[in-house]
């Protein structure tokens, strides 16, 4: 039997998080990120003439690639599970379904490249995708429940064009509420895409409903990874790789940055 890291010689590493950085395209209903150098070298030096500089940061959980934990989102005031939110959520967070709960993920992940679909690099702004996108998409690849599901939409190419990419005005393509229930029915352990919400959001309505977040989180009880960076994974072509997530464990956080590999075969 040959040892796990004999067969992943010769995989090619994808790095799926965006950069972190002052000024990142965020949703504007998080905490922005900022980071500070506290100490630069020079304030203080040691008598052998050594120095360190350190930073302070200043993050919302929602801020970047970051995993959604089912503390997130409640319907009339209940969490997954049908547990009220208001006994397990407090100042310091929540006591339950917080993203300390979020068990680590290393396994198969199925790329669902609706952008290849349309024959685009990228969807267009405000692009609902709906279940037949996702059944075209998913072609010859039998996802099984358990894995990872992702959905390319070549939006992380318009990283470095925050209004663009943030959608507020012009809006984000994303799944639909019909869309979600097709993954939901599929029974992933996690699910994953481009934009800062994993959801259609339409040109001018901003982040006003998020159907998809209730069916995901709440009612199917499936974590959600957002603002990942897919666009090298589309071009090369992978449609499954092999995924690795394991955000922050922040105790009692809605969520935490994470920065997901994927190993793929040249």
């Amino acid at each position: 039997m040959r040892a796990p890291w004999e067969a992943l010689a010769g995989a090619e590493v994808f790095d799926l998080a965006q950069p972190m950085r002052t000024g990142m395209p965020q949703s504007p209903n998080h905490v922005p990120f900022r980071m500070v150098l506290e100490r630069r070298h020079g304030d203080v030096v040691r008598a052998d003439g050594g120095s360190a500089a350190n930073e302070v940061i200043v993050t919302g959980g929602h801020v970047g690639t970051h995993v959604d934990a089912l503390a997130h989102v409640s319907q009339d005031g209940r969490l997954h599970g049908g547990r009220e939110a208001a006994p397990v959520q407090g100042h310091q967070g929540f006591t339950a379904l917080g993203i300390d709960a979020f068990e680590p993920y290393v396994g198969r992940a199925v790329l669902l490249d609706v952008a290849a679909v349309h024959g685009v690099a990228a969807l267009p702004p405000g692009y609902e995708i709906t279940p037949g996108d996702l059944d075209r998409a998913a072609e010859g690849l039998s996802p099984q429940p358990g894995e990872a599901l992702l959905i390319g939409t070549g939006w992380s190419r318009h990283w470095g064009e925050p209004e663009l990419f943030t959608g507020q005005s012009g809006g984000a393509p994303g799944p639909g509420a019909a869309a979600g229930r097709w993954l939901a029915e599929r029974r992933p352990r996690l699910v994953g895409a481009e934009s800062i919400a994993f959801e259609h959001i339409p040109p001018g309505r901003g982040h006003a409903t998020l159907p998809v977040h209730r069916i995901l989180l709440v009612e199917a009880g499936i974590n959600i990874v957002e603002t990942m960076r897919l666009w090298p994974l589309l071009d090369a072509g992978h449609r499954e790789v092999l995924l690795i997530v394991n955000p922050l464990p922040l105790v009692g956080a809605t969520g935490a940055p994470v920065r997901p590999l994927a190993l793929a075969r040249p």
